[in-house]
């Protein structure tokens, strides 16, 4: 949906290729200020949406003192990692980093939720429907309900809908 807001992207995909991380910064002007360049800086990101925990461990420092931080809580372990990555010694360790500052942390049991939904391919709605539900930023799960219908392909708007139903009624 066209709220009238300067937004400004970037991405680094070239290493998802040869199975590196992604990291995609989007800033939004919603309070009608112009946005000049798609990049944060360390403390400035208002929302933080991760797709693994080790990865929301990695940008945990864009994080701004009182941002949120929305993470699936499902590990994908890294090919250079020990045998002993586990995710919930991350999140763990994302608590503690995050105790004191204000900040608000989400952790997505994103399994049972993509699991109901019958998809994993959805774990992006899933994420930024959990990010939505809180508030952290001007926009609602009609504004993504809307977004998805405009910009997904058909076939693929009902089972987006349907993800976001399944974070909406948890």
């Amino acid at each position: 949906q066209d709220k009238g807001w300067q937004v400004r992207t970037a991405e680094t995909i070239g290493m998802a290729q040869r199975g590196g991380n992604v990291v995609s910064h989007v800033r939004m002007g919603d309070a009608g200020e112009e946005v000049f360049a798609p990049l944060l800086a360390e403390g400035t990101a208002d929302l933080v949406i991760a797709f693994e925990p080790a990865e929301a461990a990695r940008v945990l420092p864009f994080l701004a003192p009182d941002g949120l931080l929305v993470t699936a809580t499902t590990a994908i372990q890294p090919v250079t990692a020990a045998l002993s990555y586990r995710a919930d010694n991350v999140l763990a360790s994302i608590e503690r980093s995050l105790a004191g500052t204000g900040a608000r942390f989400v952790a997505v049991d994103d399994v049972a939720l993509t699991d109901a939904v019958g998809s994993r391919k959805v774990l992006n709605s899933v994420l930024l429907a959990s990010a939505l539900k809180e508030g952290r930023i001007a926009l609602d799960l009609d504004d993504l309900r809307r977004a998805l219908e405009e910009c997904v392909k058909p076939r693929f708007v009902d089972l987006n809908l349907a993800a976001i139903d399944a974070v909406a009624a948890r």
